[in-house]
């Protein structure tokens, strides 16, 4: 089970202030690492952090706008400062939108791929400069980039299905080079500030349609996935895809 353990590693998370980036965060420094947490809101990242502190763990924050890639650069520089190491990075920033394509803006549209997409580029980027063999990376997807709900999200859904293939070439270019790993999560519906603003009856109709496992993710279950792919437990896997979905993508 030691594999499992983070000790002594550091982690950056980006979209640490709400939903999933939260409780990977957590997760991570249950696991033993010191985690950087980056967002764009100050107060929610002092929040993870205090919590975080709180019990036993060491952490930062560090307001990060990840569509920037000199903050990206910056974010990574901060972590190496503060904690002379980096091993683990997980792309969880990300914007969603339900717009008809038909009157879907080009500033919206590109608002989404500069953000769930260039972003996480920009970051593992910045991040892979200093990570050693050994490190990861975890490229947070969506089962959307892999299948469709019914809702209108074609900027959504564009920019996860481009973070397969990011996370396919990453891992092929940093494997042997660098010793990198780099995989990508696609989780289903869980409770996040994204399905807070779904129809409950939408949501409740996908759950009994199209989960076998009849409910909503709980983060944990997500965040015991990530811990999996940022740990030693998955040192000979690189460039995949796991959905944490509750079986939505075999229905």
């Amino acid at each position: 089970m030691d594999k499992f353990r983070l000790d002594g590693k550091v982690a950056i998370v980006t979209g640490a202030s709400s939903g999933l980036g939260v409780a990977f965060a957590v997760a991570l420094a249950e696991a033993g690492a010191r985690v950087v947490v980056a967002g764009r809101r100050d107060d929610r990242l002092e929040e993870v952090r205090s919590r975080i502190e709180a019990s036993g763990g060491d952490a930062i924050a560090v307001r990060t706008d990840v569509t920037d890639p000199e903050q990206c650069r910056a974010l990574a520089k901060a972590t190496m400062s503060q904690f002379e190491r980096l091993d683990v990075l997980i792309n969880s920033a990300g914007l969603g939108a339900a717009v008809p394509a038909s009157r879907e803006s080009p500033e919206a549209f590109r608002e989404v791929i500069e953000t769930n997409l260039m972003g996480t580029y920009w970051m593992a980027q910045a991040s892979a400069k200093y990570m050693a063999p050994g490190s990861s990376i975890i490229n947070i997807s969506s089962v959307l980039a892999l299948t469709s709900a019914g809702l209108p999200q074609a900027a959504y859904s564009s920019s996860k299905a481009a973070l397969l293939g990011l996370t396919r070439d990453l891992a092929q270019q940093w494997g042997a080079r660098k010793g990198i790993r780099v995989n990508a999560l696609a989780p289903g519906y869980f409770p996040s500030e994204m399905t807070d603003v779904m129809d409950s009856d939408y949501l409740q109709t996908i759950v009994e349609r199209r989960v076998p496992l009849g409910r909503l993710g709980r983060v944990g279950e997500c965040a015991a996935a990530a811990i999996f792919l940022a740990s030693d437990a998955s040192s000979f896997i690189t460039g995949i895809c796991l959905p944490v979905d509750g079986g939505l993508l075999t229905s």
